[in-house]
């Protein structure tokens, strides 16, 4: 489930900083992932979180360094704990897996709802068909129904099947709990 995609974004930060990051993600997509790295590396140690998030993926793909689970784990924690979404999803994911850190449901899900909540259609997906399922987590419908309209509400692409399928085993009271829970996400800050 790990999320493997090198971002460039736009946005203020210290001038070198970002210069690093910029000549990092340049170098990526030339392949020179050994520029790659020394670039992230300089950018993620000066806690740009863009830079953290990359070279996350570095290490947990081995591109232009020896595979390091616990290095890519170190470095998603550092991006996800800043608020970067595709970290969150990524930190949860590891969390579950085991990889790079030893597993744990409840911080999986944690993270999960985090990046679900602020958007990630893939983390809102993955925990509705785990309470769907039950699958690592006590089985919960209208929780599972709950994240189900959240993923629909980030656009992902299977999401209003699992929610369809899952209104199929719900009662009236259960519906209706499980929109309210919807609902309140939506307000919350």
């Amino acid at each position: 489930m790990f999320v493997c995609t090198l971002f460039l974004a736009g946005f203020v930060a210290s001038g070198a900083v970002f210069a690093d990051y910029e000549d990092g993600v340049n170098a990526a997509f030339a392949g020179d992932f050994e520029t790659a790295l020394k670039e992230f590396t300089e950018a993620a140690e000066n806690g740009l979180d863009l830079a953290q998030y990359n070279l996350a993926i570095l290490y947990f793909t081995g591109q232009g360094v020896d595979q390091d689970l616990a290095k890519a784990f170190h470095w998603t924690e550092a991006a996800a704990r800043q608020g970067h979404v595709n970290a969150q999803f990524n930190l949860g994911s590891l969390y579950m897996s085991g990889q790079g850190v030893e597993q744990n449901t409840e911080e999986g899900v944690a993270w999960f709802s985090r990046a679900g909540k602020a958007g990630h259609a893939d983390a809102a997906f993955a925990l509705a068909s785990l309470y769907e399922e039950g699958d690592s987590v006590a089985r919960d419908r209208v929780s599972a129904h709950a994240w189900a309209n959240q993923a629909v509400y980030n656009e992902h692409g299977e999401a209003e099947d699992l929610l369809n399928q899952i209104e199929e085993h719900l009662s009236a009271d259960q519906l209706s709990q499980a929109r309210r829970l919807f609902a309140r996400w939506q307000i919350e800050p």
